[in-house]
């Protein structure tokens, strides 16, 4: 299209993913925007990676040929990585085994590309070969982690939808990832491997539609919670949902506790530690007013009476 190598499906992604990244901007202006900044940030990852990867290379672009594969190669590395750090952050997930935190796994990426790619084409200047090098061991890694992934978010204590649907999701957006190095090995195929990575986007984008759907669905629970009355909580004007200061996952804990779930199946069921449940159970009683577990529950049994 346009006189470049880009292929008519990236192009339709890369304006989709600009809709997405747009109108969450402005649905932010209009709420308090703290929640919406990773998001967005991915978003505007995932556009930079379909403008990069889809018009590059060109033919009259300033400086050497591999200029403009470190700068595709550069940014679907960043891109996967804050996917991941998206993911970690969505599920409080500091490492998983092989400390494979989020510093040490974008210096593995990064190392990788130089060494395996960069210093074999200084050498060879073949293309192919150094694709080839990099991406074997790198598709190995990667679905290696994918595992792992899998391993730390199956098989929750006392599933409901919400939770569920989450996690598959999840591993469409890792398993995203995983496939990418070997489909760079397999081609210029930009059908397939942009349909492939968009992918992840669309799936962590129904997480977060789906999360504030689930939030709509219990808010007349979180208004009592803040101490408004159910009629308050119908017929008020304003639609949004109240939640003073709490952060998403505050929110999730909050109903959870208010289902009587215990802070043991609580993690279970969100695949973090006990010992970060109650951390955050803390702060939700500090912002609601209340001193314990039980006050909290006190206080909202009051509420719904």
């Amino acid at each position: 299209m346009f006189g470049t190598s880009i292929h008519w499906t990236t192009f339709f992604y890369l304006l989709l993913d600009t809709v997405i990244v747009l109108f969450t901007l402005y649905y932010s202006t209009r709420k308090d925007s703290s929640g919406y900044k990773r998001f967005l940030s991915l978003g505007i990852l995932f556009i930079t990676y379909n403008l990069t990867g889809g018009f590059l290379p060109i033919k009259n672009f300033p400086g050497p040929l591999i200029l403009q594969y470190i700068i595709t190669y550069g940014v679907a590395i960043a891109l996967c990585v804050y996917i991941v750090y998206y993911l970690y952050k969505e599920y409080d997930i500091i490492v998983l085994k092989y400390n494979s935190s989020i510093r040490n796994l974008a210096i593995l990426s990064s190392g990788s590309f130089i060494i395996l790619f960069l210093i074999p084409y200084f050498f060879t200047y073949s293309l192919d070969s150094s694709r080839l090098l990099f991406t074997i061991p790198i598709s190995i890694l990667a679905f290696v982690f994918l595992g792992m992934f899998y391993e730390r978010i199956s098989h929750p204590n006392n599933p409901n939808e919400y939770i569920l649907r989450r996690n598959r999701l999840s591993m469409i957006s890792v398993t995203s990832i995983a496939l990418l190095p070997i489909l760079t090995l397999i081609g210029d195929f930009q059908w397939l491997t942009f349909t492939v990575m968009n992918t992840a986007f669309y799936a962590i984008s129904i997480i977060e539609i789906d999360r504030h759907l689930y939030f709509l669905e219990n808010k007349t629970k979180m208004y009592e919670v803040f101490a408004m009355s159910k009629e308050q909580a119908i017929h008020s004007a304003d639609t949004k949902i109240i939640y003073e200061n709490l952060t998403r996952r505050e929110i999730e804990i909050t109903l959870s506790i208010l289902s009587n779930l215990s802070y043991k199946q609580i993690a279970k069921d969100l695949f973090i530690a006990e010992s970060t449940v109650s951390k955050h159970a803390s702060n939700i009683y500090k912002k609601t007013g209340v001193k314990n577990r039980r006050q909290f529950i006190n206080r909202y049994r009051k509420k719904s009476k």
